[in-house]
């Protein structure tokens, strides 16, 4: 089973695997026996993503191995579809892969091991979408009804694409805000200010300096008097509502420094999620080869 864009699930499938995910987190065991080799190639750089797949894989009995693009044939001038055959010609048994290129997955069509998108580009997320989606299902026990603004660099977000589309189908309602360069038109936006009251919940973004073509207009003195999330803005969030964020999050940008970890913070929760749903996830596609 690859597991590419969430475009492809039913909603059926997708709630299959957050039950899945919170079965490992509540204690499921599958052990592996070191009789199946995980593949992390990643191309750009990733520390959650990257490393809780490594560790989902070694949890449940995997072996991994860790490509480093930077000492790798690509400085020869190898290309991705003879990288990831090389991967699949040694044995691996499945390949996660991150890769700057929207839907880099489409010129692996021949491959013939599974894949599992860690992120392309900025179109998709799918590890990523499904651990946000089971901390909020852990939250309030549904999807349906819910209130979501994204908010930051939506027009470069991976994340921001992905979820919005999945919560939608999901039955919630979602908004993003942040600044006008950064807007993406046909996503609901709205002045952060008007929507923190009425929502559930409030997700930023790191703004993706290294997707830009040129320097961001505010200072981050501005965007965070702007768009962060302050005390003052905590304050106006409905009494069960939760903060989250993809990470790496930058202090005193996009998040203050002493909201990290308040207690609407699902912050590090994510982090955690994270390695049930990819546990989750590396299981099926190794069982529905």
């Amino acid at each position: 089973m690859n597991v590419l864009n969430l475009d492809d699930f039913s909603v059926e499938q997708i709630n299959k695997i957050l039950d899945l995910a919170e079965e490992f987190k509540n204690g499921k065991v599958v052990d592996y026996k070191g009789k199946k080799v995980i593949s992390n190639l990643f191309f750009e750089p990733s520390t959650r993503t990257h490393y809780s797949f490594d560790m989902a894989a070694l949890k449940l009995g995997c072996k991994t191995q860790n490509f480093d693009a930077g000492n790798s044939s690509l400085k020869k001038g190898e290309s991705l579809y003879d990288t990831v055959k090389t991967f699949e010609m040694f044995g691996t048994d499945a390949v996660v892969i991150r890769h700057v290129e929207n839907e880099y997955y489409k010129q692996l069509e021949a491959i013939n091991i599974p894949i599992l998108n860690a992120g392309d580009g900025t179109g998709n997320h799918p590890s990523q979408s499904l651990l946000d989606l089971l901390t909020i299902r852990q939250e309030f026990g549904k999807f349906e009804g819910l209130k979501v603004v994204i908010v930051g660099d939506i027009k470069h977000s991976r994340v921001a694409h992905t979820n919005f589309k999945v919560m939608q189908r999901l039955g919630m309602e979602v908004y993003t805000s942040g600044p006008l360069e950064y807007k993406e038109e046909g996503y609901n936006y709205v002045e952060l200010d008007k929507i923190i009251d009425k929502v559930e919940v409030v997700m930023l973004l790191r703004v993706q300096h290294e997707r830009h073509s040129e320097k961001m207009h505010e200072t981050v003195e501005q965007y965070h008097e702007e768009f962060g999330l302050n005390k003052k803005r905590v304050s106006k969030m409905k009494e069960n509502a939760i903060i989250m964020h993809p990470a790496p999050f930058n202090r005193n940008v996009e998040i203050a420094d002493d909201v990290v970890e308040c207690e609407k913070s699902r912050i590090f929760k994510q982090v955690q999620n994270g390695v049930y749903v990819r546990m989750a996830l590396i299981h099926k596609a190794l069982e529905e080869k």
